[in-house]
């Protein structure tokens, strides 16, 4: 099957939890033999680079401002569908580039179409009142005009056939069981040790309640540091506020974005990953930590509650005093250990990747049959 991938900044996967995902179900098309082709922004992937592990790169500019970035690539991306190549399939990604969903239906009309809605975007605090509007808009889309849908959460699916009477197919997330990593780079660097740090692994968005860890840890009676590993994505304010909270305990430490070996190093020898979130879809930071059988401590939000299910532990959402409490009774080390065999459970049984991307072959192969009135 050749396979359109659309929506998405690009992979390999640097941030972002979309990515990641693409990056995950790409990989694994191509192993099973699909000619699978990934749309990349310049500004995330190198527009040289058309290969990454036998999956196909198709590099297309974009506007890179934070409203028009993914709209613009979206919309070229499209074109190039609609004018230049013949797939068996596109697989749209996220409710913001849905929107433009309508255009390969006017111009492609037998092109069969699926949409992965990954997360009510809208809540993020990140978006000004139109941009909101515009995502609301490409929820409906997302939901209403594909050949099939695909939610990452049982909440977004139940949340999809009540508001528009549609049944998605509830496909999650996904993660690939890790070896743990020595602490070697992110002790040159850091000064950072086995079990010695609090980890945090997100973009500095204000959704993703970074301050909450921050303000908790500054109360914390502990020699542990608290590392935060993010950028920000034009959110520059927020992440100005983080470091002024930060800025008279030595013991915080921001990282950057990082990937690859070094943030492989950051999951494998944390005591504990917070993960504060008000919002979330499913999340993609959640399911790598539980990947290396860390401690988890998140906020108890139903998505993250779904992906944990009785493998961590959870606070009060946007509480900081819970958060507090919490991380310091996680301190006990027989208790912050306790449930990380039932962390890899979930990850080999529910949400490894081979599991999850045969699961959106059939997807596939259905909307496929549906265009041909099979």
């Amino acid at each position: 099957m050749k396979i359109a991938i659309i929506g998405q900044k690009g992979i390999p996967a640097k941030i972002g939890g979309v990515e990641k995902h693409v990056e995950g179900i790409s990989l694994e098309l191509a192993k099973m033999g699909h000619e699978v082709y990934v749309y990349t922004r310049p500004s995330y992937t190198d527009k040289n680079l058309a290969k990454y592990k036998n999956v196909n790169l198709i590099s297309i500019p974009s506007i890179n401002t934070k409203h028009l970035d993914a709209i613009s690539h979206t919309f070229l991306a499209c074109l190039d569908i609609i004018f230049n190549r013949k797939f068996d399939i596109v697989h749209f990604h996220s409710i913001g580039p849905s929107a433009l969903i309508f255009m390969i239906k006017i111009f492609r009309p037998k092109l069969p179409i699926v949409a992965t809605f990954h997360c009510q975007d809208y809540y993020h605090q990140k978006w000004n009142k139109f941009a909101r509007g515009c995502l609301r808009i490409g929820e409906r889309i997302a939901c209403k005009s594909p050949d099939k849908v695909i939610t990452v959460s049982e909440i977004l699916k139940a949340y999809t056939n009540s508001r528009y009477n549609v049944e998605t197919e509830y496909i999650p997330n996904g993660a690939v069981l890790q070896t743990q990593e020595e602490a070697q780079e992110i002790k040159n660097i850091w000064n950072l040790e086995k079990d010695s740090y609090f980890l945090t692994t997100s973009r500095l968005i204000r959704h993703k309640g970074i301050h909450y860890a921050i303000q908790a840890y500054n109360n914390l009676k502990t020699d542990k540091k608290l590392v935060i590993a993010g950028n920000g994505f034009f959110t520059d304010d927020y992440a100005r506020s983080l470091k002024e909270l930060a800025h008279e305990n030595k013991n915080i430490i921001f990282t950057g974005a990082q990937s690859g070996k070094i943030l492989a190093e950051l999951y494998s020898n944390a005591y504990l990953l917070l993960q504060p979130s008000e919002s979330e879809g499913l999340s993609l930071s959640l399911l790598e930590a539980m990947s290396y059988g860390i401690p988890i401590l998140a906020s108890d939000i139903p998505e993250n509650k779904e992906a944990l299910g009785d493998a961590g532990f959870t606070f009060k959402n946007k509480d900081r005093d819970d958060l507090e409490k919490k991380m310091q009774e996680l301190l006990d080390f027989n208790l912050a250990k306790s449930k990380t065999e039932k962390e890899i459970s979930r990850i080999r049984d529910i949400y490894n990747w081979p599991k999850i991307v045969k699961d959106i072959v059939l997807v596939y192969e259905e909307a496929v049959d549906n265009k041909k009135g099979k």
